[in-house]
C-alpha cells in the first residue's frame, strides 16, 4: 500500500504576470481618468444578479497606485463578498492583488495545512477573480453616467 504524495505547489510566473498585466490593462480601461478621478462605481447587472463594483484610489505615488476593489450583490444583501486591496505598478503596467481588507499581505504560496487555512494558490486565485469581476465590468458594467466601454 503506497501513500500518495502530495506534490509542492510552484506557482506559474508567466500565468501571473499574464494575469496581472491583463488586470492592469482592464482597469485603465475602466478608470481611464484615474490620475484625476479617486472613485468609481458600476453597476453590474446579468441574468436575474445585480451588483455594485466600487475601485477607490486608497494611495498615489510616482510608479504605483492602490486600489480597493469592493463588490456587493444588491439583492443578496446577506452575501459578504472580499474587499481586495489592489496594487497598480504604472511602470511595469501590472495590477497585482496585494491583500484583502483587513488582512496581511498575501504571499505568493502557502505550505498546505496552514493555520489561517489559505489555499497553496491564493494570491493566484484572487488574482484571477479579480480578473473576472473586472470582465463583467466592462461587458456589462453602468457607471452612473455612461455604460463602460468594452
Amino acid at each position: 500500500m503506497s501513500l500518495a504524495v502530495r506534490k509542492r505547489y510552484v506557482p506559474d510566473l508567466g500565468a501571473q504576470m499574464a494575469c496581472c498585466e491583463g488586470n492592469y490593462l482592464k482597469l485603465m480601461r475602466l478608470m481611464p481618468d484615474l490620475d484625476d478621478c479617486d472613485l468609481r462605481e458600476f453597476h453590474v447587472s446579468w441574468h436575474h444578479h445585480r451588483a455594485r463594483v466600487q475601485i477607490r484610489v486608497e494611495e498615489r505615488f510616482t510608479y504605483t497606485t492602490t486600489l480597493r476593489v469592493e463588490q456587493r450583490y444588491e439583492d443578496n444583501q446577506w452575501i459578504q463578498m472580499p474587499a481586495l486591496m489592489v496594487r497598480l505598478y504604472h511602470d511595469a503596467r501590472m495590477a497585482e492583488v496585494i491583500c484583502r481588507k483587513q488582512r496581511r499581505q498575501l504571499a505568493g504560496r502557502y505550505s498546505y495545512p496552514n493555520a489561517q487555512m489559505h489555499q497553496p494558490d491564493e494570491k493566484a486565485q484572487l488574482n484571477r477573480y479579480l480578473g473576472e469581476w473586472l470582465s463583467q465590468c466592462l461587458a456589462h458594467g453602468h457607471n452612473s453616467d455612461r455604460p463602460v466601454e468594452a
